[in-house]
């Protein structure tokens, strides 16, 4: 063996594809999340560390040296939402269904809860604001309203959003298929672009979709208009079809091959 050869054993390879895949996950989590922002400012700092070394400016790496351990706790700060709710998935056993490990070929069912509660309240003119959460975590708007942590249910939704019960005015958030929190506030959208005829409740649904990529579903208490906000954007007038398509497409189960080693399913094609 030449003095500086490196013998590659096969618990190695195993290593690096465990580390790689927890890598390539973490990106996935963080993609779309307001955290993924301040990792590429992390990585402007970084890139200017690099610079000072390479061209041994002083000033500016004695500047990062000392400011290094601050950035860490800042960091810790920072992404303690983030941290938090994924201590909490791993306990309960939900990180792995985020990441499509687990098979959820039985979310179906709540999706037909979700449409029914919805039709029930459009026809009785309910005034109703859910939101589902997707990619962008919601932690600071579930600390806003009261925390329920329940399975979807038809019944459950159509109590909340009774006039008669207390937590009916604000939004309720989703989190796969529980309900995490009721009465929760979102951020009112300052968009110029919405008609002016609109209330609170759907300009808290645009600006929640601004704001995160959730997907926000709005009952009118007017007239019993489904409307939904996504990406900044508000689609009135929805079909039960339509929603039905929307809901579906969100919450689509993909093969466990595909949702595991993605190039293989591209390689497949």
């Amino acid at each position: 063996m030449m003095p500086h050869e490196i013998a590659l054993r096969w618990v190695d390879i195993i290593d690096i594809a465990i580390v790689s895949m927890v890598i390539y996950y973490l990106l996935m989590w963080l993609q779309g999340t307001r955290a993924i922002t301040l990792l590429k400012g992390i990585g402007v700092i970084f890139m200017f560390y690099l610079f000072g070394k390479v061209l041994n400016l002083y000033t500016i790496n004695w500047l990062l040296e000392r400011l290094g351990t601050v950035i860490l706790i800042l960091i810790i700060i920072i992404f303690q939402p983030e941290l938090r709710r994924a201590l909490e998935r791993i306990g309960r056993g939900k990180l792995l269904i985020r990441l499509g490990v687990v098979d959820q070929s039985r979310g179906s069912w709540f999706v037909r809860h979700i449409i029914r509660a919805v039709e029930s309240l459009s026809q009785t003119k309910t005034g109703a604001l859910i939101v589902l959460e997707r990619n962008t975590g919601l932690s600071e708007f579930l600390e806003s309203g009261i925390k329920i942590d329940a399975v979807v249910s038809v019944e459950l939704l159509l109590s909340i959003f009774s006039p008669h019960n207390p937590l009916h005015d604000g939004a309720v958030i989703l989190q796969g298929d529980r309900i995490a929190a009721a009465s929760c506030l979102l951020p009112l959208s300052d968009s110029r672009l919405l008609d002016k005829r609109l209330g609170t409740r759907h300009r808290a649904a645009v600006g929640m979709s601004e704001q995160s990529d959730a997907l926000v579903i709005v009952v009118s208490e007017r007239n019993g208009v489904i409307s939904i906000a996504d990406n900044g954007l508000l689609s009135r007038q929805i079909t039960k079809e339509v929603l039905e398509e929307k809901l579906f497409e969100l919450y689509k189960v993909k093969p466990l091959r595909a949702t595991l080693f993605p190039w293989m399913a591209k390689h497949k094609k």
